[in-house]
């Protein structure tokens, strides 16, 4: 678990992703998965490029593919589902509209330097 979560932190800085926050979820009884890892593009080709690498990285480092992937080219919210990982790259102001991080306050946050 910890050799993904590395990766797709790692995936995130290397697209310089902002804001980038891991929340774990395992300590609640009413979670939709493990963890969420959430960080933002400055642009919608940021985003799509964000979501890509972290896609490449985890199949060619871990053998990993998502169960699904939401938004594409031109999205402003990209989500990855990898079953007890999802992952959101968001544009700054859908991000600040769908406050994950409010939603899930009960989690255990850990953030991640801008690089």
């Amino acid at each position: 678990m910890n050799q993904r979560l590395d990766v797709i932190v790692d995936a995130m800085q290397d697209i310089k992703a902002k804001n980038i926050v891991k929340i774990d979820l395992r300590k609640l009884t009413d979670r939709p998965t493990d963890f969420f890892v959430v960080c933002e593009g400055e642009s919608v080709t940021q985003v799509a490029s964000i979501a890509d690498n972290i896609q490449m990285r985890l199949k060619r480092e871990l053998s990993e593919h998502p169960k699904s992937v939401n938004g594409g080219l031109v999205a402003k919210w990209v989500c990855l589902d990898y079953f007890d990982t999802i992952i959101h790259v968001f544009y700054p102001e859908t991000r600040a509209f769908y406050e994950l991080e409010d939603l899930w306050s009960d989690g255990e946050f850990t953030t991640y330097e801008d690089v």
